[in-house]
């Protein structure tokens, strides 16, 4: 044998060799459902023999023309199909890419990955039907660019796999055809028919390779005959495909000047005639050196870069809670990576909701499955039954204003969320609010969810539909006021690189404590914007997912009351100009506002301060530390930078 294999590197087509710098590493590439099974059992079959791996990775793709978030929808149906993937093959050493790519064509995105894992050989679907005509047309492209070696699956999986027809000519493919064959073979119990066409092979190289491939294959328990055809290669294997189950060929040698590493012209044919199924196996080649440039040049920036990077990330990183509706599924996640989860509940005079919202969760995410490691309420000072319902349900309760009380106590949700970092225990912290009338597990789940699934989101924000309470009717999609008039347009204008946060101002979000104790948090209302603010800018917007919870009800305030939270928000937007312009907007006069009162006789002016401190981050309070045992910290340590020392799994920090 080891005489033979001399001899057939002595021709100058040696067996491909894999690099082992990560093992042996199939990549997929999962489009839809379809095909899907079949490609991750073609795929393991291939690693069995090399004791390697594959990675599937959820790619959408978008017509060109169209917006990016068009692809929300099927994103959330893609990695419902992984994680079905993942739940079939449960067994076997298979990896799935958490983050979904959806892009206007997959070869850049995919060629990424191959490199970065260091990719020896990717499954491809070969598709017939129009709606995929761009993924077909371009798979000669693909083909030239992948660092690795390619096996193309056209058609649908056989019923049965007994009988394989392997065409084999002398070309550059066949040894790697060969082993395909042989471990598809292996992996169905198949024999396997050598097929060779002798018209149009007059190449002495050629016919010299065959043979020699042939004198290897011979008393291989797979392969059972060998077929000398006196006719040209299509021809040949027209007449054998009916009594074969699956066709397993190598890519066509192009003539020259017809691009050379086109998957050829046979395999075309036979997908034009609709034969199948069939794999075409193309070994990894450099592309020519006009072609690598051509290739390595950047892409023009569109007119509207930030546009197409929100875009982006809105198909990507939005989420549905139902995705995360298998608690057991995340209570694994959570013991997997060692992860103490708290959830803290913000409250102000919430008697009618607060016992319902408390006993919802515990019920369910610590009876049922333990999810939570602890519930904690933090008063701001309710003068109702909040505190006691709260403490009949064994909940710990806090008031915020006796939390570091060497730092003072102001009045506000975000004074009380600040605080509550220094008294919850978990890895990741969820708040709630407390006024939520149709409570559901969901609501802390859904927001759980992304970080126990995908390591670089560090913030998740809950988005739903707010449907406004009018005397006994609700009016579908009144509510979130302050969120339209003001939040969005501001995030707009500003940081457009939010503008894809479909509800800023939700008081449902999770967090995880190495994040959020590097945050300063405004004081009142402007907690939600300070913190999203603060997030993109050190983190990057990737770092940040949003997950729909469906319909929230609750208690609607008054306009007033709205204008007064709109003029906080809109100072927080100007504190961060400020930073980051390094201009003076804000004064003391800015910090007031005019309320005006209807009375009986006339109106009148009420001024109210409405000032949003911003509170330090709390890593930096000693007593902090020293509660979570952080002895390795500095004041150096706290320098925000891009590079923030988080894991960068996959994501791209933007």
């Amino acid at each position: 044998m080891a005489k033979k294999k001399k001899q057939f590197e002595e021709l100058g087509s040696p067996k491909p060799k894999i690099a082992r710098t990560r093992g042996f590493t199939v990549v997929v590439p999962i489009f839809d459902g379809e095909q899907a099974e079949w490609l991750v059992k073609t795929a393991l079959a291939i690693t069995k023999a090399q004791n390697g791996r594959v990675i599937l990775v959820g790619m959408v793709l978008v017509p060109e023309g169209e917006s990016l978030t068009t692809g929300t929808g099927k994103a959330q149906a893609s990695r419902a199909i992984l994680d079905q993937l993942q739940d079939q093959f449960k067994n076997e050493p298979i990896y799935v890419k958490p983050r979904i790519r959806v892009v206007y064509e997959p070869w850049r995105a995919l060629a990424t990955i191959v490199a970065k894992e260091k990719a020896s050989l990717v499954v491809l679907p070969w598709r017939r039907d129009d709606t995929h005509e761009l993924f077909a047309i371009n798979l000669d492209v693909l083909l030239g660019h992948l660092d690795c070696h390619v096996v193309v699956v056209s058609g649908d999986a056989p019923k049965q796999l007994n009988n394989i027809l392997m065409p084999m000519r002398g070309s550059q493919e066949a040894p790697l055809t060969l082993e395909v064959a042989i471990s598809l073979a292996k992996a169905a119990g198949a024999e396997i028919t050598m097929l060779y066409a002798t018209d149009g092979d007059s190449s002495p190289r050629s016919q010299q390779i065959y043979r020699e491939m042939a004198r290897i294959s011979q008393g291989h328990p797979q392969i059972k005959r060998e077929l000398r055809v006196p006719a040209n290669a299509l021809t040949a294997i027209l007449e054998q495909v009916e009594h074969h189950d699956m066709v397993i060929m190598g890519a066509s040698e192009a003539a020259p000047g017809r691009g050379a590493l086109a998957i050829g012209h046979i395999p075309r044919q036979l997908q034009k005639k609709k034969v199948g199924p069939f794999m075409v196996v193309r070994t990894h080649r450099p592309p020519p050196l006009i072609e690598m440039g051509k290739w390595n040049k950047p892409e023009p920036l569109p007119a509207t870069t930030t546009s197409v990077v929100v875009d982006k990330w809105f198909a990507e990183n939005t989420f549905s809670s139902q995705e995360f509706e298998d608690l057991e599924r995340l209570v694994a996640l959570k013991q997997a990576q060692k992860l103490t989860i708290s959830l803290g509940l913000p409250a102000l005079n919430e008697e009618e909701t607060v016992g319902k919202i408390i006993k919802t969760m515990q019920d369910a995410l610590m009876k049922e499955v333990p999810l939570l490691d602890e519930i904690v309420l933090i008063d701001s000072g309710s003068t109702d039954y909040t505190v006691e319902i709260a403490q009949e349900l064994g909940v710990p309760v806090y008031q915020h204003s006796e939390i570091l009380p060497q730092y003072g106590s102001v009045r506000g949700k975000g004074e009380a969320l600040w605080k509550s970092l220094h008294v919850l225990k978990g890895d990741l912290i969820a708040w709630i609010d407390t006024d939520i009338v149709n409570i559901h597990p969901r609501f802390v789940y859904g927001i759980l969810g992304p970080l126990l699934r995908h390591s670089t989101v560090q913030y998740v924000k809950g988005f739903y539909r707010r449907p406004l309470r009018m005397g006994e009717s609700l009016q579908a999609g009144g509510g979130g006021r302050v969120t339209e008039l003001v939040a969005r347009p501001m995030f707009n204008l500003f940081y457009p690189e939010l503008s894809g946060i479909i509800q800023p101002l939700a008081g449902e979000y999770a967090g995880r404590r190495k994040a959020l104790e590097r945050m300063p948090f405004y004081v009142g209302y402007g907690v939600e914007t300070g913190l999203l603010l603060n997030l993109v800018e050190q983190y990057g917007i990737s770092a940040i997912a949003q997950v729909d919870l469906r319909e929230r009800i609750h208690h609607n305030q008054s306009l007033r009351a709205l204008g007064r939270m709109a003029f906080a928000i809109i100072q927080v937007f100007m504190d961060h100009l400020e930073d980051r312009q390094q201009v003076s907007l804000l004064n003391e006069v800015n910090r007031t506002m005019k309320i005006i009162r209807h009375e009986m006789d006339g109106y009148s002016l009420q001024e109210h301060p409405i000032s949003d401190q911003r509170r330090q981050p709390i890593i930096t309070i000693p007593e902090y530390r020293g509660q979570h045992n952080i002895s390795n910290w500095s004041g150096v340590d706290f320098e925000w930078s891009e590079d923030s020392g988080m894991e960068e799994e996959e994501e791209l920090l933007i």
